[in-house]
């Protein structure tokens, strides 16, 4: 796509067009401007992440080692170390947001989340029951953890969509089965011998500490994984918003674009679990950001990929300099989302009750 092939339509937005014509993306100047003022700051304060820690460095060390430069211990720091862990938070963020963003619109509920209906907990379960029960590792975790989100996706769906597709019956479904399925994760853990149960324990938490170059794959599969087929399925988000029945009668297509959707978001859930854990709060958040800077009602997805990107990283900075010992992320982004989650159960009460 090129600037020649595209159009500029009223209200600041842009169509580009692929050279054949056949593909066609829509792109709001609003939009396009918050994601990348998002993305720089992720990126910056991700570069300030490098470094810190028990080695100083200065960001002209960091640029000099990741340029071929630098001492040994400077590249093993930089590269082994503190690098993985920079990259595994700004993809595992992105890709929570993007889950989140993709539920909250096709279920237009702003409560709609892979952790609060149940995705994260089905994944976790899966990766856990493969490490401790099955004593696997590395493409096995990620295996489990796909399968638990999958089949956690399944069931929610099967009973909360039985006479359509409705965002608060989807939150109550989604937390029964979020519960059913952290009683699963509390009987293996009581099963498991001190420092498996101390290692789940802190996964279960969602971690960047220890990050290796694996985890960045993992991380970077969720997105390769999601992003391409959403620049064809995310045309069809702000259709699905108007409802089943609506979208039925526009299209003549019922189920098989916010089914492919859905599973998309399942995949990228699972994929970030897999990577750092189920981290909090992150695909609840970064959308809800991302709606109030673009003053719409449904948050873009880029934009929301971007907010989370920044969210991660930047509590995974507060969690190592904040605090006398260092936290997981997750620890901080649940401090950060909790009260979030208060405003929007709240706002939805208001909003029930004026309705």
């Amino acid at each position: 796509m090129t600037a020649r092939e595209s159009s500029v339509l009223p209200g600041g937005t842009v169509l580009l067009r692929s050279p054949s014509g056949k593909l066609v993306v829509r792109v709001q100047r609003r939009s396009a401007l918050i994601t990348l003022a998002l993305t720089a700051a992720a990126l910056l304060v991700a570069a300030w992440s490098l470094t810190v820690g028990h080695y100083p460095l200065t960001v002209a060390d960091v640029l000099r080692v990741l340029g071929g430069g630098g001492t040994l211990i400077e590249y093993d720091v930089v590269v082994a170390d503190r690098l993985p862990r920079v990259l595994t938070g700004l993809g595992t963020g992105a890709a929570f947001a993007i889950s989140g963003a993709i539920l909250q619109r096709i279920a237009t509920n702003p409560l709609v989340s892979p952790e609060i209906i149940g995705i994260n907990t089905g994944a976790s379960l899966g990766a856990l029951a493969v490490t401790v029960v099955l004593g696997g590792s590395g493409l096995g975790v990620v295996g489990g953890a796909l399968a638990g989100a999958f089949l956690a996706m399944a069931l929610i769906l099967a009973v909360a969509t039985k006479d359509g597709l409705d965002g608060y019956r989807l939150v109550l479904v989604g937390i029964g089965v979020t519960a059913m399925l952290s009683a699963a994760i509390a009987f293996i853990l009581t099963r498991a011998n001190i420092y498996q149960a101390h290692t789940a324990a802190m996964w279960l938490t969602g971690s960047l500490a220890g990050r290796a170059w694996p985890h960045v794959g993992f991380a970077a599969a969720a997105l390769l994984a999601v992003v391409p087929p959403l620049i064809v399925f995310a045309r069809s988000l702000p259709l699905l918003e108007l409802g089943d029945e609506l979208a039925h009668s526009l299209t003549g297509r019922r189920g098989p674009r916010r089914t492919i959707l859905i599973v998309l978001a399942a995949l990228a859930a699972a994929l970030a679990t897999a990577a750092a854990g189920p981290i909090a709060f992150v695909a609840l958040v970064a959308p809800q950001i991302a709606r109030r800077l673009l003053a719409e009602r449904g948050a873009g997805l880029a934009p929301a990929a971007a907010a989370g990107a920044l969210l991660v990283v930047a509590a995974d900075l507060a969690a190592r300099r904040l605090f006398p010992a260092e936290l997981p992320v997750g620890v901080v982004t649940a401090i950060l989302g909790a009260p979030v989650l208060v405003y929007l159960l709240a706002r939805a009460t208001r909003i029930g009750h004026a309705g």
